[in-house]
């Protein structure tokens, strides 16, 4: 499954500090001339990293929850390594991969996405979250609004991305 950023105009445009090529992301690096963090972890865009990190990261499920075929994904250490009171990071929007493209999907990935940027609430990082799913058949993808409120009631952080349902199989095989 890719989830891709949607900007306004036809090409989609990732403002935040992680270099993402639709299938695999990695945390974006400054130059080695940076005057404050030089070769260090860029960190320019924090909202939109944290919200991207816990949309697009895999998190691990218990095993009832896969179909037959699937490879649980995810870091296994979730299971032992969480303190008190913490979330694994991640969202079960990869479990729809093989899922057809219905209403109830939309549901489904709303109730992901919105499990998915609780722990940015529980931080304190957002106040709450809208996230709203729409099916698309005919262009084959699912299409995810999330619009992140700080403290003083304003939207602070608003995306669109695209769930696509293309070639599923060989990318969750790579």
């Amino acid at each position: 499954m890719r989830i891709i950023p949607l900007s306004e105009v036809e090409e989609p445009q990732l403002s935040p500090d992680i270099v993402w090529n639709g299938e695999i992301g990695d945390l974006a690096l400054s130059s080695l001339t940076d005057p404050i963090n030089p070769a260090g972890l860029k960190a320019d865009q924090p909202l939109q990293t944290a919200v991207i990190i816990a949309l697009m990261t895999d998190i691990r499920v218990d095993p009832t929850e896969l179909r037959d075929g699937d490879r649980n994904q995810g870091w296994p250490g979730d299971g032992f390594d969480l303190e008190p009171g913490e979330h694994a990071l991640g969202s079960k929007l990869w479990l729809l991969r093989r899922a057809a493209l219905t209403a109830d999907i939309a549901s489904q990935a709303e109730e992901y996405a919105t499990i998915a940027l609780q722990p940015l609430i529980d931080q304190r990082v957002f106040v709450r979250f809208d996230v709203a799913a729409k099916a698309g058949n005919v262009r084959n993808r699912l299409d995810l609004t999330i619009a992140g409120y700080g403290r003083e009631g304003t939207v602070t952080y608003h995306e669109r991305f695209a769930v696509l349902w293309d070639g599923l199989d060989a990318l969750s095989a790579a």
